[in-house]
């Protein structure tokens, strides 16, 4: 009975958003203007128009499509996405391609990856996500051969600075205002504490980095005590295994130290599951991760057999909450219905398809959450263009978007995070 009555809740909860969102105003032409305000700090909520019934695969035939992500180990939704997207258009329209889990090591293995897939002369778009470090090399090389392909860049590793000029499109999650959001759910979940865990690598990351600072001064507005804890680097010679046991060991301690009221971020996908796992059995909150997913960490920690569910996010949050309550930890874990990284590989596939037909505009946000809408029916998104902390000047062809934000329980809730009113103050935090 619970699960049914979660069912029809979920999907009355999408009939609703994809109604609301539908009654978004599209800017006239996003090269000359942006979308309307609607508040202070954040641009028009796009709308979440499904597109999945039109037939944009009938004029596909003439060119390809390429997608470059991490492996199923590192990224899974990343690669699940892009598999979606494959499976829509068919093989011989849609090539994958995977860059080394240690990339940061194999730089030239990266960018060879990437750059292999302009060789094809049908090839009219390369979608990169998670835009590793080596994208911007890759990008800049493929523009001087071939300047008639798209390049877009999905939760980009390297500098705005530098990807920006060299891509025509730039998509992440938003790590400004999500930065604020995130402690703010803690805060509105009782928690006293906020533990972020990382590694030298990530923090060397512009959007890492200003996250974190951003994190600082909302904690410090809420009341809460922020603290930073270092865990291996999957990508080094500990591996994921090694960094995975790390955080296995390392959480009971954690909790010990900062108690049960202090809420974890972890800024890798590997580190996530046993993170999960171990705040199930030890105490402890965890409001979303990095990418949020309810298929990132969620099923490993759990032990889920999610392969009936598969490509069902309805049923997938819904088996996935019914463990998370049967375990105890309800009201302490969260996530988007909808995974980032799966959102992200096929949402933009699906929009540079689009945008070489003439459906949709390629830096038009609203178009953009259409496209994203036709992997993600009834989710409710927000976004903006990419504000520079330093000149305060906004990048055209970079955005960044954001999904609700989910609380697992009996019954389960919606933060209403697309919804708050971020403070003008965090957009300017470097």
């Amino acid at each position: 009975m619970k699960k049914k009555l979660l069912s029809l809740l979920l999907i009355l909860m999408m009939t609703v958003t994809a109604a609301g969102c539908g009654e978004t105003q599209k800017s006239s032409d996003s090269s000359s203007s942006e979308p309307s305000a609607t508040e202070e700090g954040t641009e028009a909520k796009p709308e979440t128009t499904d597109r999945s019934d039109e037939e944009s695969t009938d004029t596909a035939d003439d060119f390809h499509i390429g997608i470059v992500t991490g492996s199923i180990s590192q990224s899974e939704d990343d690669r699940r996405g892009a598999e979606a997207f494959q499976q829509k258009y068919g093989e011989d329209r849609v090539t994958l391609a995977i860059y080394p889990d240690n990339f940061a090591e194999e730089l030239d293995t990266t960018v060879q990856t990437i750059v292999n897939l302009a060789e094809d002369p049908d090839m009219k778009a390369i979608i990169v996500n998670q835009a590793v470090d080596g994208t911007t090399e890759a990008f800049r090389q493929i523009k001087k051969n071939r300047p008639d392909i798209l390049c877009i860049a999905g939760e980009v590793y390297e500098d705005f600075s530098e990807i920006s000029p060299v891509s025509d499109l730039v998509v992440c999650s938003d790590f400004v205002a999500r930065g604020y959001l995130l402690i703010r759910a803690a805060h509105e979940l009782g928690c006293d504490t906020f533990v972020h865990i990382s590694f030298p690598r990530h923090m060397s990351y512009e959007t890492v980095a200003r996250r974190v600072n951003i994190m600082k001064a909302a904690c410090k507005e809420f009341g809460i005590k922020f603290k930073t804890e270092t865990a291996p680097d999957p990508t080094t010679d500990a591996g994921v295994p090694g960094a995975q046991s790390f955080i296995r060991k390392a959480v009971p301690k954690w909790v010990k130290k900062y108690g049960q009221k202090s809420a974890y971020f972890c800024t890798n996908d590997a580190h996530t599951e046993p993170l999960i796992s171990g705040l199930l059995e030890c105490g402890g909150y965890f409001i979303e991760a990095d990418l949020p997913s309810p298929l990132l960490g969620y099923p490993g920690a759990l032990d889920l057999d999610l392969t009936r569910e598969t490509g069902d996010f309805g049923k997938i949050l819904a088996k996935v909450e019914d463990a998370i309550v049967e375990k105890g930890g309800a009201g302490r874990f969260g996530t988007w219905a909808y995974s980032c990284g799966y959102a992200l590989s096929a949402g933009l596939a699906e929009h540079a398809v689009n945008v070489i037909i003439g459906k949709s505009k390629l830096d038009d946000i609203n178009d953009l959450a259409g496209d994203f809408g036709v992997f993600s029916p009834g989710a409710e998104w927000n976004g903006s263009r990419y504000t520079d902390a330093g000149t305060g000047e906004k990048i055209d062809n970079t955005f960044l978007v954001y999904q609700d934000t989910y609380i697992l329980g009996d019954p389960g809730y919606y933060t209403g995070s697309t919804k708050v009113k971020v403070p003008e103050k965090y957009f300017k935090i470097k």
